[in-house]
């Protein structure tokens, strides 16, 4: 518990969970407080205890996704300048090809 909250919570929620290897989950997330920093740690184990995450590799990938993912005010936002929808230009030629191709046939 001296990562942290997140670490108190994993360890509360991980026992009626019936999560099994608790004291070397827990001794594997020390040694990666030391490495990472027990910030990082301790807000991937508060994660994985909202999310009921207690299997072997379940805190490791938490700290991938959060080490993969951008910060809040780094996220792009869909609007009118980042939208991710198609435009509706291709629509333009929906008439015009059947048309055409209807043309060539006549001949």
């Amino acid at each position: 518990m001296g990562i942290g909250p997140g670490a108190g919570r994993w360890l509360k929620e991980a026992g009626p969970a019936g999560a099994s290897r608790i004291r070397a989950k827990m001794a594997r997330a020390v040694e990666l407080a030391a490495v990472l920093g027990s910030d990082r740690v301790d807000q991937a184990l508060g994660l994985a205890a909202a999310a009921g995450r207690f299997a072997e590799d379940d805190l490791v990938s938490i700290l991938e996704h959060i080490a993969d993912s951008k910060p809040v005010g780094q996220v792009v936002r869909a609007d009118e300048a980042h939208s991710v929808q198609n435009g509706t230009i291709a629509w333009q030629a929906l008439g015009r090809q059947q048309a055409a191709a209807g043309e060539s046939r006549a001949d």
